[in-house]
């Protein structure tokens, strides 16, 4: 086959049924030995009788817009393959100039080598296949040229009979109407199965010799020709001396077609063969993440879009930062597992608020729900700094200003609520600042009285949270739940001194032709007061260099806030230097108590500095901009 038999047009066809009908009346009549005229007769009136029922065939015009079913790609943010999603189908669509020579030349001689001169139907092979299937009375060949094999495929169902192979006669009649032959042949190699789950040529490639279709070469393509007759028993991966035996049969019939030279035959017999893997239900190498950006894209564009849509989705995911987390989740739970079973740990940058890392758990094997997105747990004193913050911005606070700690009630229905700190001891009056190193727990309550608990709930909504709250009294320390997600995504905004974008592990998807279907690309903006932030960005400091946290010192400024529920159910750290903000909460899934002394400064403090000393490690360090720089509100 020459290479200019590529995109040649056809003269126009008379109509499909009469043209299928004078085809196969022709060759009974003319070259089968033993066939009368009158045969010939009674053949083509049966085909027109057929033809009358087969008026409400598919209309065959949609394919001019059909899209096949293509397998989504998951890829971090330097555009490292994370996982493949995909339903029934893994498939990737390829153009036909993206696909081996070889290849196409290997397919036709095997399948159909007289493509590109019938007009969907090739009448020697139908009529050779009719009086071997009436001599059998049963069907027992097929006689399908490529076109009549893809139409199969689209429209027709799997089940052999005389009917079936008539339709598939007129529909290849009137595909070849509407499309070229080259447009018929690509869609035919995307759409075909190559066995293992593997649809099209690009990823049938991928997977039987690990690489793209426009790079086989003979000897691969001829193998791959092979098995779309029977993929699942002339596969490599089943019975490489079978899959050999059919690569011989194609080399030969390309030979006998003088598509290849001799010489050329006994290369590609000897050339040996490097086989990939099957890559089609590999599972995911960050399971987390791939699960999360699952449920993203499914709320966004509907579940058949996300399995067979093609789409090519950029976290915001950077894999060497994944691994430092799963690395440090392992570890940190090794040293915990004996109260507590579960760990979970989100990074994300200030500057753009994209994900960087995220674990949701401590073995996805044993428990896919992800604690990172799905969890909502009590926060604790890790709550307090919004109710700082909202102090600090009403313009009634500075860092330096006096707070009391001491007792107070609080009518709470038909009782009162009388606050307590962890020691049980009072303060008595202090700077908001050292109020909130130490943190204790009766100031944090009166300032969320004072400001007002819906101003507070105002200023988490502005943050991302979106999980229920209540402006319960005890709302200061920690009495509503919220993701490890939220808080860090929301402690990000302080670090950014009040600038804010939506926090997101998707940086942007496409269409498998490059159309880009949702942009993430960040835009901040101002939501906070920049002189709150950056004095509560230096009270946090404190909390760090000389309160409830000294164990998550690093080398650099720092901020954060430990958080510590009733019965030491919950605990965390949540800190921040200016380029990524880390929140790390430890627990039990059945919310079982983890021991008195089990606190967010003892235990997660050291599991957070684990993290971000390897995490920011060649990052330069950044001073956090002083409240100087900025007006008081």
């Amino acid at each position: 086959m020459s290479s200019n038999t590529i995109g040649q047009k056809k003269p126009a066809n008379p109509a499909p049924m009469l043209q299928f009908v004078q085809a196969v009346a022709k060759v009974t009549g003319g070259t089968l030995l033993g066939i009368t005229m009158l045969s010939s007769s009674v053949l083509a009136g049966g085909l027109v009788g057929l033809a009358i029922s087969f008026r409400n065939l598919p209309d065959v015009r949609v394919l001019r817009s059909y899209v096949p079913t293509e397998t989504t790609h998951v890829y971090d943010i330097k555009g490292k393959l994370l996982s493949s999603i995909h339903g029934e189908a893994n498939r990737e669509v390829v153009p036909l100039d993206k696909i081996s020579p070889d290849l196409k030349r290997a397919v036709i001689a095997i399948e159909d080598s007289h493509f590109y001169s019938h007009h969907g139907i090739n009448p020697v092979g139908v009529t050779r296949a009719f009086m071997a299937n009436l001599e059998q009375g049963r069907t027992v060949e097929g006689g399908s040229t490529v076109t009549m094999q893809l139409v199969k495929n689209l429209f027709l169902s799997p089940k052999r009979a005389f009917s079936r192979k008539v339709a598939e006669g007129v529909l290849a009649l009137r595909l070849e109407q509407i499309l070229t032959k080259n447009q018929i042949l690509e869609m035919y190699l995307n759409q075909v199965y190559w066995g293992h789950n593997t649809y099209g040529i690009e990823t049938a490639s991928a997977s039987y010799f690990g690489k793209h279709a426009s790079e086989l070469n003979l000897a691969e393509s001829a193998m791959m020709a092979g098995l779309i007759q029977a993929p699942e028993n002339y596969s490599p991966f089943v019975s490489y001396k079978l899959a050999k035996q059919r690569q011989l049969t194609v080399l030969r019939r390309m030979r006998e077609l003088q598509w290849i030279t001799p010489q050329e035959e006994a290369a590609a017999r000897k050339q040996p063969l490097k086989l990939g893997q099957i890559t089609s239900f590999q599972a995911s190498n960050m399971p987390y993440v791939t699960e999360a950006v699952v449920q993203e894209l499914t709320k966004r564009f509907g579940r058949d879009a996300v399995l067979k849509g093609g789409m090519r989705v950029q976290t915001t995911i950077d894999t060497k930062l994944q691994r430092i987390a799963e690395d440090t989740v392992s570890r940190g739970h090794y040293r915990l597992s004996y109260m507590a079973d579960q760990m979970a740990l989100v990074a994300v940058d200030p500057r753009t608020h994209f994900v960087k890392a995220m674990v949701g758990g401590v073995d996805y094997k044993q428990s896919q729900y992800n604690r990172a997105v799905q969890a909502l747990r009590q926060p604790g004193s890790a709550f307090k700094p919004f109710v700082y913050y909202a102090a600090l911005a009403s313009g009634k606070y500075g860092a330096d200003s006096t707070v009391y700690d001491s007792p107070v009630s609080y009518p709470d229905g038909y009782e009162y609520y009388s606050p307590q700190n962890y020691d049980g001891t009072f303060a008595g009056a202090m700077s908001l600042r050292r109020a909130l190193e130490m943190s204790r727990n009766i100031p944090a309550v009166k300032l969320g009285q004072e400001i007002g608990l819906n101003k507070v709930i105002e200023i988490c909504r502005t943050l991302g949270i979106k999980s229920p709250m209540e402006p319960v009294i005890s709302l200061p320390l920690g009495a509503v739940d919220l993701t490890p997600l939220e808080m860090a995504g929301s402690y990000a905004t302080f670090a950014n001194n009040g600038w804010h974008s939506e926090t997101t592990f998707i940086a942007q998807v496409t269409d498998s032709s490059g159309n880009l279907l949702l942009d993430n690309t960040p835009k901040p903006q101002l939501v906070l007061d920049p002189w709150a932030s950056a004095s509560l960005n230096s009270v946090l400091q404190g909390v760090i260099e000389r309160g409830t946290a000294t164990a998550a010192r690093l080398d650099r400024p720092a901020a954060g806030k430990t958080g510590t529920t009733s019965s030491e159910r919950d605990i965390w750290f949540v800190g921040y230097v200016p380029q990524l903000s880390v929140a790390v909460w430890v627990g039990n899934d059945n919310y079982a108590p983890l021991g008195y002394g089990a606190t967010g400064g003892t235990l997660v403090a050291p599991i957070w500095r684990d993290f971000m000393e390897q995490a920011l490690r060649g990052v330069p360090a950044q001073s956090f901009r002083p409240a100087s720089d900025f007006e008081r509100p």
